[in-house]
């Protein structure tokens, strides 16, 4: 064991690394930076974290009955208004009204899936814009956590780049 550190240290001097290991790089890397992106979609968007995992229940849920929603938001932080809340922000629309025996059907709006969309995108590899202007993290009067954010989505943008010139 002693020979071996020895040896380790005289090839750490003469600049030589000797790799011991080969690791596979992972096909599908989607949650690295799913923090981040939670929390500059919290920020931009005004949600929270249940409002954030409902809308992207639903949005592969096409149509839902409101029974539907109240059944997946058992699992969540209690808020009895969640459901009037998110169609009164207009996150939720109805698809159809209830009538007769038919209960009223919901989807989720155009704002809705396009959040959930640019969400995507971004834990995709799509960056997060850096300008103050369209990113509230990144303003001047912001709190120290929305400051770590703004801090971990530099380099999340920096991985981002690195790994679009590797693959050039």
């Amino acid at each position: 064991m002693y020979k071996d550190k020895l040896l380790f240290m005289r090839q750490e001097k003469e600049g030589i690394v000797k790799q011991n290991y080969k690791r596979i790089e992972p096909t599908h890397d989607y949650l690295k930076y799913y923090r981040v992106v939670r929390g500059w979609a919290k920020a931009k968007y005004g949600l929270g974290t249940a409002d954030l995992e409902m809308l992207y229940f639903l949005y592969s849920e096409q149509v839902f009955k409101k029974e539907d929603f109240l059944e997946y938001s058992q699992m969540m932080s209690w808020d009895k208004n969640r459901f009037q809340r998110l169609a009164q922000e207009g996150w939720i629309q109805t698809w159809r009204e209830g009538r007769r025996g038919k209960a009223a059907l919901y989807d989720l709006s155009y704002k809705g899936k396009k959040v959930v969309i640019t969400i995507y995108k971004k834990l995709n590899g799509e960056e997060i814009g850096e300008s103050h202007i369209g990113n509230p993290l990144f303003k001047t009067d912001v709190t120290y956590m929305r400051k770590v954010y703004r801090n971990a989505v530099k380099k999340m943008n920096e991985f981002i780049k690195q790994r679009r010139r590797r693959a050039q």
